[in-house]
This record gives C-alpha cells, sequence and structure tokens, in this order.
C-alpha cells in the first residue's frame, strides 16, 4: 500500500501557492485495508475514505470506462492492480495529472510540470471528451489561473464535445457546483468566455448567452454590447471581493436587455422588470441557493434605482430599504451596494470610478434604521399607526440628511 498526494496539491506547490485541495490516492490496497487501519469510508460510485485522524481525503487508485451519456456514464474499477499511471492518465488536465511521494518526488507522466512553465492548460487524452463536466472545470481553472492559456487542442475538443450533444447530460448540481466556483475565482470571466466560444454557454444559459451582440446607449456603456458590460461587471464584483450572492447578481441582473424588441434598440426601458422572469428562471433551472436567487432578484429590479440615490426623494430611499428588506435584515445591503457598484464600475474606462452612491445610502440606512418604535408606543398609537409614524420619522432622517 502506497500513498501518493496527488492533484491540485501538486500543482499549487509547484506554482508556489497555498492550496485547499488535500488529495490522496492509495495503490495497492482494497477497501478492506483502508477500514482496517480506520479510514471512514464515504464514496458511493468509488471507494474514498476518510482519515481518521486529518479527515482528508484518500482515494483507492482507479480507472473509469464511458458506458452512457453525461457525468454519472461511466464504470469504475479499483483494485491493488491498478498502478499509480492507470490513475493519473483518468484526469482532465496536465496539470493536474502529477503525483508527489512522501519524501517530495514528482511523478509527472504526461507533461503537466512543462505545461505549468509554459502557462498552459492542456487536456491528458482524447478521453477528457467523455465528460462534460470538464469544460466546466477547464473553464473554473482559467478564471482561476487567468495567465494560463488553454491548448488550441483542447479548446477544439471542447467544440467538439458540445457539438455532440454531451453538455446536455449536465445535472444542474453539478453545473452550479462549477459555475458558482468560478465566480469565486479571480477572474469570472474566463470561464463564460470559454462556454460561449465552445458553445456551451448557450446549451446551460441561454439567457446569458443571448445578451452578446445586443447594444446599448453608448454615452453610459462605450463597450456598446450588453454581453461584454455582463462579464466586465462580474469581473468588477471579484475584483471588489464580493460574495458568491453578490458576484451572481452581478452576473445576472442585465438580463432583461435580452428580451428588449429590435425597434427599441439600445435603448432598455424597463429591462429591470423584465429581467425577473429569467432571473428565476435560471435560479430554478440551476437549483441556486435561496441566498443567491434573492439578492439577484433584489439587484435585478432596483439596481437603477441605486444609481439614482442623490436624486430621489427621501420616501423612494425609504421604500428601497423595506423592498431589499434592509431593516429587518441588514446584512442584505452590503452585497446588494456591491453588486450595484461593480455594475456602475463594469464599463469601459469607468473600471476606477467613484461611486458616492453607495456612501449616500450606507448613512441613509444607519439614520432610518436607528429610529425605534418605542417612543410611538408611549405616545398611545397601536398597530398600523405605529409603522406609519416610523416610516414617517426615517423619511423625516433621511431629508434632513440629503438636505445636509
Amino acid at each position: 500500500m502506497t500513498v501518493y498526494r496527488v492533484g491540485g496539491v501538486v500543482r499549487d506547490r509547484l506554482l508556489g501557492r497555498d492550496s485547499q485541495d488535500a488529495d490522496h490516492v492509495v495503490v495497492g490496497a482494497t477497501p478492506e485495508d483502508m477500514r482496517a487501519r480506520g479510514f471512514r469510508p464515504v464514496g458511493k460510485d468509488f471507494p474514498v475514505f476518510l482519515h481518521p485522524d486529518s479527515g482528508e481525503e484518500y482515494a483507492l487508485a482507479r480507472t473509469e470506462r464511458k458506458s452512457g451519456r453525461g457525468y454519472h456514464g461511466f464504470v469504475f474499477h479499483t483494485g491493488p492492480d491498478v498502478s499509480l499511471e492507470d490513475d493519473l492518465a483518468r484526469r482532465d488536465l496536465t496539470v493536474n495529472a502529477m503525483a508527489e511521494t512522501e519524501d517530495g518526488q514528482i511523478i509527472d507522466p504526461h507533461g503537466g510540470r512543462r505545461d505549468l512553465e509554459a502557462r498552459v492548460l492542456r487536456h491528458v487524452s482524447p478521453a477528457f471528451r467523455e465528460d462534460p463536466v470538464r469544460i466546466l472545470r477547464l473553464g473554473r481553472f482559467h478564471a482561476r489561473l487567468p495567465d494560463f492559456r488553454i491548448a488550441d487542442e483542447t479548446r477544439e475538443l471542447c467544440r467538439a464535445m458540445v457539438a455532440d450533444g454531451e453538455v446536455e447530460h449536465l445535472v444542474p448540481e453539478r453545473v452550479w457546483q462549477e459555475l458558482s466556483g468560478a465566480l469565486m475565482a479571480t477572474r469570472p470571466s474566463r470561464f463564460f468566455e470559454l462556454l460561449r466560444e465552445c458553445g456551451a454557454l448557450a446549451v446551460l444559459l441561454p439567457e446569458l448567452d443571448r445578451l452578446f451582440g445586443v447594444p446599448q446607449v453608448a454615452e453610459h456603456h462605450p463597450e456598446i454590447d450588453t454581453g461584454i458590460h455582463t462579464l466586465m461587471v462580474v469581473d468588477q464584483a471579484a475584483r471588489m471581493n464580493g460574495s458568491l450572492p453578490a458576484r451572481f447578481a452581478a452576473l445576472v441582473h442585465d438580463l432583461g436587455k435580452g428580451l428588449t424588441p429590435a425597434d427599441q434598440l439600445p435603448r432598455h426601458v424597463g429591462h429591470e422588470k423584465a429581467g425577473l422572469a429569467p432571473i428565476r428562471a435560471v435560479c430554478e433551472r440551476l437549483r441556486v441557493s435561496v441566498e443567491c436567487r434573492d439578492l439577484a432578484l433584489q439587484v435585478g429590479e432596483h439596481h437603477l434605482v441605486a444609481h439614482r440615490a442623490a436624486e430621489l426623494r427621501p420616501e423612494t430611499v425609504v421604500r428601497l430599504f423595506e423592498r431589499l428588506d434592509a431593516f429587518r435584515r441588514p446584512e442584505r445591503l452590503e452585497p446588494f451596494l456591491l453588486a450595484c457598484e461593480a455594475d456602475r464600475r463594469g464599463r469601459t474606462g469607468r473600471e476606477d470610478e467613484a461611486y458616492p452612491q453607495a456612501d449616500f445610502l450606507r448613512r441613509a440606512h444607519a439614520e432610518a434604521a436607528a429610529v425605534e418604535a418605542r417612543p410611538f408606543v408611549e405616545q398611545g398609537l397601536e398597530g398600523p399607526a405605529i409603522a406609519q409614524a416610523v416610516h414617517t420619522e426615517r423619511v423625516r432622517r433621511i431629508a434632513a440628511l440629503s438636505r445636509a
């Protein structure tokens, strides 16, 4: 029984980066051997075990054979006869197909170290095309490692996989897992650029794909193309270290512009309301978390209101906070403001512009949230009269702030 560190932990160490991956492959062992040493089995499709002390994953070396469509269409084989080289040959990219012995020796049968030095993402073998998830993983690594390029032959393989219909068999949970991982990377736009180039975006996110080529008013959007603007907004949200809900909201905030009638272009009157249905459709289809869905709907509907914060009547500012539910759930305000600021900065030549609207709305919220119901109760007000009095006082305080 021999244990090797494999995959991401080896790649990241060679890149001089900290790694969250701590995967190991075990050669020459059976499931019974692992259980006898105290490892706890967790794998359903193939034997994966948790170390009894560290909790890290240890998988038995395995081979795989295509048996059907999609992510689950594989038959796996494990056993003491499966070698380390057999296991590495089934992996997706050369930079992920390296192993390391306990004494630090690198085992690299597919040139992963060479590709790391050349900053290239390249598939290990033609078997790459058998698993459509690998397109998403490739895109995620491209977003995480923006100084790497994708090998031409790997791009061509992705296009062939889409043409063969493999992407249509991806399960929603796996798509969301990879998409959310890409959103949290350094340059999320790289993920969506790859998907669009190979045709997968039209299959998985047609609501986003249709934004490319849709014009906007050049005065407000020097980049003109709505799809390009959207990817700039997502990268801005990443640059500002936004949370996953904020980055997802940035991604889908303008979906309504894909529904604007051609005779109204390049203007998009009412795109905020029009975008709510496609946002809901994306969230339902990909089984997006409730937190991400709710913020995406709020940003989609109200981002233009936030942009006009300095011009708004105090009554409108209070109504905005009420619609965000920001008095009961104040933690919603910051991700909303970050997504709105990313939208304003996600435009050619305006990437570093100030966004004073956010500071004003923070101060306005603090003033309004400080209003308490107790004084009105002590005055003898009851029921709806208390809520109205609180609302009126909030409006009064924001009006005073605006004058100041």
